[in-house]
């Protein structure tokens, strides 16, 4: 076990605060410093080098293979066959080999929070702001937002340090009505929570939980309900109902709100300082965190930047109120799970040994209400937990755009190079001495919400968030890292944030053609993980970047082995070595080493068969939908015709859609393209399937022996395929294929069997 310890050489955060330590050299000189975490290597580490060496031994011969199969056709049915899986295995071979940079060093950290206090004092604890950002009141429920706010600002952390700002892009009165009733509630549940010791400081989740009865908990629940009925009761009718206990200041503020005339497109800045802790008590008398609503000024003739521009305007408007040195951003469904969570994270960013060069500690993305399957993979256990550990071993995790501990410093140019910013006030230095209401901050932070003001700065390119792709969490902690910042994984055992998995299939694609946008953006990008990554980070972590930034291509090899083996078994044609072909071996070596390397990795870090399948069935289904048309959409947009714009994944539960995911049944009730080459596909495979067991069991021949491999393929996809098959026959519910798909793809599937039988003939 490597540990770090802390020791007496404290470097300050920033010249904004210098939290005093307590002096142990005097009174502890036999005892070691208190320990504040530790880094324990992989025992795999050794294991994942020897089979990434024989493994690409294997892929070596596999090409070797290829090229003598390639000049040696005899024909061009031949010869484009085998290109085109040369060109596929190509495509898989470089995805593997960027995915071994996960492998070289993985590591596993620990971290000691209740040895913080020994450290530094409770009252130097640096200032903490919190960024949430939401967009759309609609697929966003205020509610659901308001409980996010109130499970940070009820933190094991002190109050009077704790600011929490809510970016609301909606512009929306419903959203400040919902945050205004939250400011109220939040004098009755923090106290509570800290009286009682409650772990779970989501309203939501706590009263859903078996908590302990007793009258002061109900009063809370029927405090909490009645905010809850308030908010739903105004989203429905647009009006606050008389019969709920709302303050007079509350309902002139909302009656001031035009509920259609904010819109998301055209409106100016709005900032409400709902809570300030230099006026506002609980009732305990103690002083509230800070609670900043912010809906930054819009504009159909600027560009917004999406949720980077968003969390930028934070940034800028936090500086002129709070500025305090750490910054934590959340997911508006990605509530706390962990009251102690800022002190983990401190456990790193006040080491004096990782300080220099740390900008950020990343938390990883875990949800509740996952069914058993977790059938739609939401749970992306390599993206979130897998690979970032791997990461952790050469220069930290990326940023994953929620649950992520910033230094402000580090979002100000690399850790030797401060860039400062135009004003003065905004520099992560700066001490802010005047109260949030006073009209000089308010004055700054309105004009730097504005929709113009970032013209001819360095925002979105050289400080805060980076402008330039869709997945603004990636390319910002990517461009970080190139300048020289590093990040930590912290994973405790108690997950530190919850978030909520969508329920609805075509909502899980859309977002993954999303991102799969976002990340070819940025492979194709002047600053491409495979030459400017390479070059600024080293060759591992400019590979582990290029492995999702070139996630889209996975399309090419998934569509080519969903498709080709198959229109080849119709025809009886075998593009495969056959049983007794020594060749065979290799191939099988090939299947069964990556899968079998990556069920284990996946069943170690806690997952099931059941879930490992399930992440294999979404696999095939992103490569034949949303990473198809990712890519399309981005070869589209790249030559300069316009597509259409960020769509916000939807956090509304349908109560069928949510029965139906717990039983584990998939959703397809709506039409979609993305859904058509799905099916096209598992038709061509069900039909490949059936035509070629009744082939091999019926005649055979001398090629039997030659199609065995696609037959089994093609089986296999066809269990994959499952789902599919229920939607479009054996389902009678919401959720079954739309009957329009099912004709498209069937007429689809037909026409490409018809040219396919043409060539292959």
């Amino acid at each position: 076990m490597i540990t770090i310890h802390f020791t007496a050489n404290f470097q300050p955060l920033t010249n904004m605060e210098k939290p005093p330590l307590r002096d142990y050299t005097a009174t502890n000189a036999a005892s070691a410093p208190p320990l504040l975490n530790t880094l324990t290597p992989s025992r795999r580490t050794s294991l994942n080098r020897a089979f990434a060496a024989v493994y690409t031994c294997a892929i070596v011969a596999l090409f070797y293979r290829h090229t003598q199969t390639l000049f040696s056709s005899k024909t061009l049915v031949s010869f484009y066959v085998t290109l085109t899986l040369f060109v596929s295995d190509l495509i898989l071979a470089f995805i593997w080999a960027n995915g071994q940079a996960f492998r070289m060093r993985p590591v596993y950290r620990k971290e000691f929070p209740e040895n913080l206090e020994k450290v530094v004092k409770t009252s130097d604890l640096p200032g903490l702001d919190v960024f949430i950002c939401t967009a759309d009141p609609y697929k966003e429920p205020p509610i659901s937002v308001v409980n996010t706010a109130l499970s940070v600002m009820a933190y094991d952390y002190p109050t009077e340090k704790i600011s929490v700002y809510v970016s609301d892009d909606g512009g929306s009165a419903f959203t400040l009505f919902a945050f205004m009733e939250a400011a109220r509630f939040a004098a009755q549940w923090l106290p509570f929570c800290r009286k009682n010791d409650i772990a779970k400081r989501n309203p939501d989740e706590f009263f859903a939980t078996d908590y302990k009865m007793s009258s002061e908990t109900e009063d809370i629940k029927i405090m909490y309900e009645t905010m809850k009925m308030s908010v739903e009761h105004v989203i429905e009718t647009g009006k606050i109902s008389e019969e709920y206990n709302t303050s007079d200041d509350v309902r002139q503020a909302f009656s001031q709100w035009s509920i259609d005339g904010f819109t998301r497109q055209n409106h100016p800045t709005v900032i409400q300082v709902l809570l300030d802790k230099n006026k506002d008590k609980d009732i305990t008398g103690n002083s509230l965190p800070n609670l900043v609503y912010v809906s930054r000024q819009k504009s159909k003739t600027s560009p917004h930047h999406f949720k980077a521009g968003a969390l930028n305007v934070l940034v800028r408007v936090s500086a002129a109120m709070t500025n305090a040195p750490v910054i934590l951003t959340l997911d508006c469904d990605m509530y706390s799970n962990d009251p102690t969570t800022p002190l983990r994270a401190l456990c790193y960013i006040l080491d004096p040994d990782m300080q220099s060069n740390l900008g950020y500690v990343q938390f990883p993305q875990e949800y509740h209400g996952l069914n058993k399957s977790d059938i739609y993979a939401c749970e992306h256990k390599r993206l979130f937990k897998v690979h970032p550990i791997g990461y952790d071993g050469l220069s930290g995790p990326n940023y994953l755009g929620t649950g992520c501990f910033f230094r402000r410093r580090a979002l100000y140019g690399g850790p030797s190079t401060l860039i400062l910013p135009e004003i003065d006030g905004l520099s992560p230095d700066c001490v802010v001495n005047q109260p949030l209401t006073a009209p000089s901050v308010l004055e700054l932070a309105h004009h730097v919400a504005g929709c113009n003001y970032e013209n001819q700065t360095k925002w979105g390119s050289k400080i805060g968030l980076r402008y330039g792709s869709l997945v603004e969490d990636y390319y910002t902690g990517y461009r970080m890292k190139c300048e020289g910042w590093r990040s930590i994984f912290c994973y405790p055992e108690t997950a530190a944030f919850l978030g909520d998995v969508p329920f609805n299939l075509l909502d899980v694609l859309s977002q993954n053609k999303r991102w799969a946008i976002g990340l070819l953006e940025v492979a194709f990008s002047r600053y491409s993980t495979i030459t400017f990554g390479v070059k600024s980070m080293g060759l591992f972590m400019g590979l582990g970047y290029s492995y999702y930034a070139f996630w889209a291509i996975l399309t090419i090899p998934i569509t080519t082995y969903c498709l080709l083996p198959q229109l080849a078994l119709l025809n009886e044609l075998s593009i495969f070595p056959k049983v007794s072909d020594p060749w065979f071996l290799l191939y099988m070596f090939l299947f069964l080493g990556a899968y079998g390397q990556d069920l284990l990795e996946f069943v170690v870090h806690g997952g099931t068969i059941q879930r490992w399948w399930s992440d294999q069935r979404m696999w095939i289904m992103r490569g034949l939908s949303c990473y198809a048309f990712g890519l399309t959409e981005f070869v589209v947009k790249s030559i300069g015709i316009p597509t259409e714009g960020f769509n916000v994944t939807s956090k509304i539960i349908n109560d069928e859609q949510s029965k139906r995911y717990e039983q584990g049944v998939f959703e397809f009730g709506v039409p979609s393209p993305l859904f058509v080459t799905l099916t096209m596909a598992a038709i061509i495979n069900l039909l490949s399937f059936i035509v070629g067991l009744v082939h091999f069991i019926v005649d055979g021949g001398s090629n039997k022996e030659g199609l065995i491999m696609q037959l089994v393929l093609t089986g296999l996809i066809v269990m994959n395929c499952l789902p599919v098959y229920q939607a479009i026959a054996l389902r009678s519910d919401k959720g079954k294929m739309p009957t329009k798909t099912t004709v498209t793809a069937t007429f689809l599937a037909s026409a490409v069997y018809v040219v396919a039988s043409l060539f292959l003939k």
